[in-house]
C-alpha cells in the first residue's frame, strides 16, 4: 500500500497532503540516473585499469598460449631447416658426387628463407601475419623436401644401375698379363715402326706368342668383328654403353660376331700379326664418349696398387710401337 505524506500548512493551520509536482519527480530522477552512471564508470574504470576485464584476461592468456606455441614451432622449424641444409649438403657434396652426376641448383629447391630476419618480425605481427609467416615457411620447407625425396629417387635409380654401370665399364687387362711384362708400348706419342716417325699411339700394345686368347674387359655387344682394311688387321670393337667402347687390334683369328653381347673375361678372339702390325700383338683402345683415353687407368679389376704402379711406369716408357 502506497504511503501518503502529509504536511502542514502555516496558512491554513492544518494538514494538508505532500503532492510533488511532475518536473521535480524527473529531475529526481534524472539525477539518480546521472549519478548511477557516473559512479559505474568510474568503478569500471578503476576495475579495467588495475584489475582487468575477463575478456582481457581470456586474451592474455590465449596470447601467451600463442607465444608458447610459436616459440615451440620456431625452435621445431630451425631443427627441420638445419637438417635439410645438412640433407642438401650432403645430396650435393656425396651422393650425387658418387655417381657422378650434377647437383641440383639451388634455383630448383628455391631460395631459403633467411628465418632469423621472419622471427624478427614476429615480434610485431597480428595472428594473420603470424600465421601468413608461419604458412610460408612450412609451404618452402615442404617445396625443398619434395624436390629432396626427388632426388633421393633419383639416386636410389643410380644406385641400381651402379652394378650394371661397373660391368660395363672396362676394367682388366685384354690378355692374360700376370708377370706385368706383357706390355710392348704405351698411350701417347711413339715412334712408328714403319715410318719411323714419332706419331699419337691411341692404345696400348700387348705383347704375346700367337694364338693367346684376348678377353673382353667388359660387358657389351659386338659392333665390329673382322677386317676392315683399316691398318688393325682382324679387329673387334665393343660397345659397352654408358659412353665406353673399347677395340683390340690385328688378331690372327676373330671368335665373335657382331651383334653378339658378351661378358667380361669372355675370349673374343686370339693374339695376331695382321694389318699393319711388325710381331704378334694385340693392340687395345678405350674410347670414352668417341674420345680415345689412356687404357692403363682401366686395369683396376685385376691388380694391385703396387702393380698398376709398376704398369704405369712401363706404359709410360717412351719406345717404338709395334702398329
Amino acid at each position: 500500500m502506497k504511503k501518503i505524506k502529509y504536511y502542514y500548512n502555516t496558512n491554513t493551520l492544518r494538514y494538508e497532503k505532500l503532492e510533488v509536482p511532475m518536473r521535480v519527480k524527473l529531475l529526481r530522477v534524472f539525477g539518480f540516473l546521472a549519478a548511477a552512471m557516473v559512479t559505474a564508470a568510474i568503478i569500471s574504470f578503476f576495475a579495467f585499469r588495475f584489475v582487468g576485464s575477463p575478456r582481457e584476461k581470456l586474451l592474455a592468456m590465449q596470447k601467451e598460449q600463442l607465444e608458447d606455441q610459436y616459440a615451440a614451432m620456431e625452435e621445431k622449424v630451425s631443427s627441420l631447416d638445419q637438417q635439410m641444409k645438412e640433407l642438401e649438403k650432403r645430396d650435393n657434396n656425396v651422393y650425387r658426387s658418387i655417381f657422378e652426376a650434377n647437383p641440383i641448383p639451388d634455383s630448383a629447391r628455391q631460395k631459403e628463407i633467411e628465418n632469423q630476419q621472419e622471427f624478427i618480425k614476429v615480434e610485431g605481427m597480428g595472428n594473420t601475419e603470424l600465421l601468413s609467416s608461419i604458412n610460408s615457411i612450412m609451404n618452402n620447407l615442404g617445396s625443398r623436401i619434395k624436390v629432396q625425396l626427388a632426388s633421393y629417387t633419383e639416386i636410389d635409380g643410380l644406385i641400381k644401375n651402379k652394378e650394371a654401370l661397373l660391368a660395363h665399364t672396362p676394367a682388366i687387362q685384354p690378355v692374360s698379363n700376370k708377370e706385368l711384362s706383357r706390355i710392348a708400348s704405351g698411350f701417347g706419342q711413339r715412334v712408328d715402326p714403319v715410318y719411323k716417325t714419332v706419331k699419337m699411339h691411341a692404345g696400348l700394345d700387348f705383347a704375346a706368342p700367337q694364338g693367346t686368347p684376348i678377353y673382353s674387359t667388359a660387358d657389351g655387344t659386338i659392333a665390329i668383328a673382322g677386317n676392315m682394311g683399316n691398318g688393325y688387321g682382324n679387329y673387334v670393337v665393343i660397345r659397352h654403353g654408358y659412353g665406353y667402347e673399347t677395340l683390340y687390334g690385328h688378331m690372327v683369328r676373330v671368335k665373335a660376331r657382331v651383334g653378339q653381347p658378351v661378358k667380361r673375361g669372355e675370349v673374343i678372339g686370339w693374339v695376331g700379326s695382321t694389318g699393319k702390325s711388325t710381331g704378334p700383338h694385340c693392340h687395345y683402345e678405350v674410347h670414352k664418349n668417341n674420345n680415345k683415353i689412356d687404357p692403363v687407368y682401366f686395369f683396376y679389376n685385376d691388380l694391385s696398387p703396387e702393380q698398376f704402379d709398376r704398369l704405369l711406369k712401363q706404359a709410360a716408357a717412351s719406345n717404338q710401337s709395334f702398329d
